[in-house]
């Protein structure tokens, strides 16, 4: 299947935050090939980590989801890769706000599904997967955050919400303890989720992550019966 038939579209989105200033995302979307118009498409948000901040888009492109797609990988999702300024962090709470409603628009502007809508993030996006599913509970159906963290006050709000997490057992960027807190917190409730841990495995947990499609497959098991209901 030819790369070219699948790459991602640039696209900008602008919102006011609460303090009224004008803020934006550039961001990549990607749309299935075998698409049908009467169809309705579950919806994948992909974060990534601190050393894709910046203005040239193209740097989203290193590594998750969308380095697949520009490889010539076909997804089940509309897929979308916001990236972040270069001075930010995903798991600002202005961001986390910009981000939920980039969701909306996108769900505005295609014929997505609104109980597939789902997240994912690495390193520094992994660790804003945590906040938009802590801060937005019932928008996403599932997430799978990659050697990032939540912190274990998250639980509470994330009890409800499946999530398969990812860490490298040598992690020196973020130590394996970030994923590890949160799930065993969210354990003692009940929660429907899991740690996958990688032996001999430092920051790149994402690589294996994002190359096992047992982990789309997972997410697509996944409904809300409560979309944008937050």
């Amino acid at each position: 299947m030819p790369a070219d038939s699948l790459r991602q579209e640039a696209h900008l989105f602008s919102w006011t935050d609460s303090q009224g200033q004008r803020r934006s995302f550039p961001f990549w979307c990607f749309l299935p090939q075998d698409r049908q118009a009467d169809y309705e498409l579950p919806l994948l948000l992909f974060l990534h980590g601190a050393g894709e901040r910046g203005t040239d888009l193209s740097l989203v492109n290193k590594h998750g989801p969308p380095k697949l797609i520009e490889q010539g990988e076909d997804f089940p999702f509309v897929v979308i890769s916001p990236q972040c300024p270069v001075d930010q962090w995903w798991a600002m709470g202005e961001n986390i706000v910009g981000l939920a409603e980039l969701i909306e628009q996108v769900y505005a502007d295609y014929p997505i599904d609104p109980q597939r809508i789902y997240a994912t993030g690495m390193s520094m996006g992994g660790y804003g997967t945590w906040k938009l599913a802590a801060t937005y509970p019932k928008l996403l159906a599932a997430i799978v955050p990659v050697c990032g963290g939540g912190e274990r006050s998250m639980a509470a709000a994330l009890k409800d919400l499946p999530i398969w997490a990812f860490h490298g057992r040598d992690d020196e960027i973020v130590p394996l303890i970030r994923s590890q807190e949160i799930i065993d917190e969210l354990s003692k409730i009940g929660s429907d989720s899991r740690l996958t841990i990688y032996d001999n495995v430092q920051h790149d947990s994402w690589s294996a992550t994002y190359a096992n499609r047992e982990v789309y497959d997972w997410l697509l098991s996944h409904t809300t019966s409560n979309p944008f209901g937050y």
